[in-house]
């Protein structure tokens, strides 16, 4: 696929899913600029993406920089936000605080990014959720709870800002994201491999996986207020 003359923003494409996406689009011609809050990632990131890319620092959950990155990167024509802040705990003890802190991660930033972008015509945003949001586990209120959240925003924004298509992407466990870093390695193997085995597909995904599945949502013109899954068959196993 190639997009010579287009304009991405991948919010959260510093690594993972966002880092696997912003790589597509530069490898289509695309214009991309990545944002993220750490700087040193972004800077790692592209030295992984190459001459092309731009990289600015961003915080969602601070509407300041938000308008900073949208004011900087201009008139666009997809805006990917696969990047968010969540903190997560039992939801019978977890601090009210840390409840606020991933409703702001994962909705209100997103949210700001839909409210400043300046989208050309023919454009399109793609939220993320997850599977959790419609079948929940052990300890998953809060999560599910914000993924439901930004479905719901997807398909009102979807109506909102038409003709812009406003879509959301939902995935199950992927690997190779810093979701899971502070778990050590083999308990993290062990975890991939028990879910896996769980799933029709037999596997979990990968960044690679999500990205190509993005990258038809964001250009598909005949796409608008859907939410797809993702997730290996988890929604049905």
């Amino acid at each position: 696929m190639r997009f010579e003359n287009t304009r991405w923003v991948v919010v959260g494409g510093s690594a993972g899913m966002g880092l696997a996406i912003a790589r597509k689009a530069l490898g289509g011609g695309a214009e991309v600029t990545i944002a993220a809050r750490s700087a040193e990632k972004l800077d790692r990131a592209r030295q992984t993406l190459g001459g092309g890319v731009r990289a600015q620092v961003v915080d969602t959950t601070d509407e300041a920089t938000v308008v900073e990155l949208f004011r900087a990167a201009g008139e666009i024509d997809y805006l990917l936000i696969p990047g968010t802040a969540l903190r997560l705990g039992p939801w019978r003890t977890m601090p009210v605080e840390d409840v606020l802190f991933s409703l702001r991660g994962k909705f209100v930033g997103p949210f700001l990014c839909a409210r400043h972008a300046r989208l050309r015509p023919g454009g399109s945003i793609t939220f993320w959720s997850g599977i959790l949001s419609r079948r929940p586990g052990q300890n998953d209120a809060v999560l599910a709870a914000v993924n439901a959240a930004v479905e719901g925003m997807t398909r009102a924004l979807a109506r909102d800002l038409a003709p812009l298509r406003v879509n959301c992407i939902s995935p199950g466990m992927v690997a190779g994201t810093d979701a899971y870093l502070e778990m050590p390695a083999e308990a993290r193997e062990q975890m991939f491999q028990a879910i896996a085995g769980r799933l029709p597909a037999r596997r979990v995904g990968q960044p690679e996986d999500i990205a190509s599945l993005a990258i038809e949502v964001a250009t598909n013109p005949f796409l608008t207020g859907a939410v797809i899954d993702i997730d290996g068959g988890g929604i049905v196993a």
